[in-house]
């Protein structure tokens, strides 16, 4: 039978088959996996005990579990098998057999308890979610922040199979109850993460699976009136560059933060007016083109040091090598600005979209226009109508951020 390395690739491809069979490793002599029909997998050490006035060929081969996949890792089993062998040799009798060899079994059933600790098990997942051709900035960002601020302090210590639903909805419980997205949010990546852990075979039930889902976060409203639209403009161009540009560019555009946040200069087109979003950075996955006005080259004109413009690189940047950071701490500046002309209720950078949207709408921009603006999949753009309506608005976009720009200039330039 021929033979190869076993790793956690060759063990991951084993299929069950209609009886009992073996993968036998190259590098350890008798360390091989045995995969049964119902698709278990436990690693084995074949082996002879020599006998007197008897070759070793002679005596009967004895096969031995060393320990269930998943209990233990193939390095961790093999290192197990190498243990055993000189043991064997050295003794000259089966380890299992042996009283003492318990002290051996306690120590690699600890060791393969520690191989699931929780933290480890989450860091693991973290690089292959990370890893994911189509997996989006922000979503990699939100789930790290899930797993170092809520679940690793609870429980990163704890080995992955013994984790229960009480503990889960500790986790969830601990987080305030006004604070109903972050709610949400650790409870969709805790059930991506264990549903991860389940396929992989590290546990065996999703301790998430039988908790409520937590109530989602109320929906916002904020629209923001002239005066709080035109104190936010103003006071954009005296908190620190790159943060005021930002800013207007959130205004202008009505994209996503975090979109404006990590444009780049390989996605804008200064002849053709047009910043294409890929379909990685949008938040549906989908590749959108927006429409940049008068006003917005005059921003990117300013941040390239004139109407040549870089041909790659975050336009936003203090590092030159990521996209903006520090972007709540600039918020606070720019309402501290905005507090020494008036008394501005509380308000956030997404509701400069929703404004965005609304004031459109009362231009008398249509629907799915602005929905096209906003790169929405409503039932304007979604099932049979998305199949059959495949008009992109490009003439109708360009023209509603035009005149929407035009009429923001004509309100900020209001003493």
């Amino acid at each position: 039978m021929s033979k190869k390395s076993i790793s956690k690739t060759e063990v991951d491809k084993a299929r069950p088959g209609s009886k009992d069979y073996f993968l036998w490793d190259d590098k350890v002599k008798g360390f091989g996996l045995k995969v049964t029909p119902k698709g278990g997998k436990i690693y084995v050490l074949q082996f002879r005990i020599a006998k007197a006035g008897k070759a070793l060929s002679a005596t009967a081969p004895r096969r031995r579990a060393l320990g269930k996949h998943g209990a233990l890792t193939p390095e961790q089993a093999r290192l197990l098998a190498k243990k055993r062998l000189s043991y064997i040799l050295e003794k000259g009798s089966d380890p299992w057999e042996d009283e003492a060899e318990q002290l051996v079994i306690a120590d690699a059933e600890k060791a393969g308890k520690a191989s699931l600790i929780f933290s480890r098990l989450a860091a693991e997942w973290l690089d292959d979610y990370e890893n994911h051709k189509r997996r989006r900035a922000s979503s990699v960002s939100q789930a790290k922040l899930v797993v170092r601020n809520h679940l690793d302090p609870a429980l990163g210590s704890i080995s992955a199979p013994d984790i229960t639903r009480t503990d889960m909805q500790r986790v969830i419980d601990a987080i305030s109850p006004n604070k109903r997205a972050m709610r949400r949010n650790v409870f969709a990546y805790s059930s991506v993460l264990f549903g991860w852990m389940r396929r992989r075979g590290y546990i065996e039930r999703n301790p998430i699976e039988y908790i409520d889902k937590p109530e989602a976060p109320a929906s916002r409203d904020r629209v923001l009136n002239d005066a709080e639209l035109s104190a936010i403009w103003k006071a954009s161009y005296s908190i620190a560059q790159p943060f005021g540009p930002f800013v207007r560019m959130l205004i202008l555009t009505i994209q996503r933060r975090g979109e404006v946040a990590a444009m780049n200069w390989l996605e804008l087109d200064r002849k053709a007016a047009t910043w294409i979003i890929p379909a990685d950075r949008a938040k549906n996955g989908m590749a959108h083109i927006v429409h940049l006005s008068k006003a917005v080259i005059t921003e990117l004109d300013a941040l390239a040091g004139g109407d040549a413009w870089p041909k790659a690189g975050y336009v936003l940047t203090t590092t030159t090598r990521t996209p903006i950071s520090g972007i709540s701490k600039a918020k606070r500046a720019l309402d501290m600005k905005i507090s020494e002309e008036m008394q501005m209720p509380a308000w956030r950078l997404h509701d400069l979209r929703r404004t965005g949207a609304t004031r459109l709408q009362q231009q008398g921009v249509r629907f799915e226009v602005t929905e096209a603006v906003l790169n929405h999949v409503s039932g304007a753009k979604s099932g049979v109508a998305g199949v059959y309506q495949r008009h992109d608005w490009k003439a109708e976009k360009k023209a509603a951020l035009e005149s929407y720009a035009v009429r923001l200039m004509k309100l900020c330039e209001k003493k």
